[in-house]
């Protein structure tokens, strides 16, 4: 190899590292955007940290199945693709599976920033790879399944796109018990159908739709009606059904915020009151999510914290 060899070969080593580090810090200020705080300044510095490396995981494998990676194609050429292949779904949700499991080996040393990121949270609390799999696995199915028949089968879909995470957030905080992870899943799954509610026009133009199609029939809705440029008086009716499932599964849910003491409380009170008050948005408008995400305020959030925390006392 050359002079001029070594100095290119170093300034595309620095060039993938800073496009990989971009990228990296692209996905993680989407946190900003969720409907609750993911992991906010109240909280221990090492709670922090593991929960952004968790939140930075899962988004970015969203991003992946949903075609939402920063442009440019950095995440492929991380995780050893062409550039061109960042836009292969499947493809890059190989790839970052075979780089998930560079974070479970003893001396594995993961390609993809987040991933790195990842690592000293998995092994400082003994995760297995099964919640992380699982986050990969729906993703893959939402490149094969566009439309759910049932409810049951909705839910199943967010046994794996959604649970996962409540159960690594009762790790990283050592608080898990069967109880509490049956609690949790309940708070993930309604949280899951609450952004699928939010984001119907959204879907419907990547060609998903997570209404079950057995309730679009018995509300008499069509797939052009999910197209219009409002909800009319059916789809709204749905949309309120929607949300009255989801509702009750937040109240399911809830008494795991009463099971725990001091600032996880309000962590967990937090996420409730983010799924409650994204529910009063829809609600507000007239159940017609069409024209646009209806998303609560933060002053509707706070509100719904302390709501949340006196009935949970």
């Amino acid at each position: 190899m050359t002079v001029e060899d070594e100095r290119s070969g170093s300034h595309t080593t620095s060039s993938s590292h800073s496009g990989g580090q971009e990228a990296a810090r692209a996905v993680l200020d989407k946190a900003a955007h969720e409907n609750f705080p993911v992991a906010p300044f109240f909280l221990p510095r090492a709670w922090r940290t593991d929960l952004m490396a968790v939140y930075g995981y899962a988004r970015l494998v969203d991003d992946i199945g949903d075609g939402d990676l920063a442009p440019g194609g950095a995440d492929a050429e991380l995780l050893g693709l062409d550039r061109d292949q960042a836009g292969d779904a499947l493809a890059m949700l190989d790839a970052f599976e075979a780089d998930l499991h560079r974070v479970f080996q003893p001396f594995g040393e993961p390609r993809h920033p987040l991933l790195a990121a990842l690592r000293p949270t998995v092994h400082r609390h003994g995760f297995t790879p099964e919640p992380f799999r699982g986050l990969i696995e729906a993703n893959r199915q939402d490149q094969r399944i566009r439309r759910y028949a049932t409810y049951q089968e909705l839910l199943d879909y967010c046994e794996l796109s959604a649970n996962p995470v409540g159960r690594l957030v009762l790790g990283i905080t050592g608080t898990a018990s069967p109880e509490r992870i049956r609690h949790s899943d309940a708070i993930c799954t309604a949280l899951q159908i609450i952004e699928h509610l939010q984001d119907v026009a959204e879907d419907l133009r990547r060609d998903r739709v997570y209404l079950p199609a057995e309730d679009m029939k018995r509300f008499g809705v069509t797939e052009a009606d999910l197209a219009a440029p409002t909800g009319g008086a059916r789809l709204r009716a749905l949309v309120a059904k929607e949300a009255e499932r989801a509702a009750a599964l937040l109240n399911e849910g809830t008494p795991l915020v009463g099971s725990v003491h001091g600032r996880l409380k309000v962590l967990l009170a937090g996420f409730v009151a983010g799924g409650r008050a994204a529910l009063r948005a829809v609600a507000a408008a007239g159940h017609d999510v069409l024209p646009g995400p209806p998303r609560p305020t933060k002053l509707s959030l706070l509100r719904e914290v302390g709501a949340t925390l006196r009935r949970e006392g």
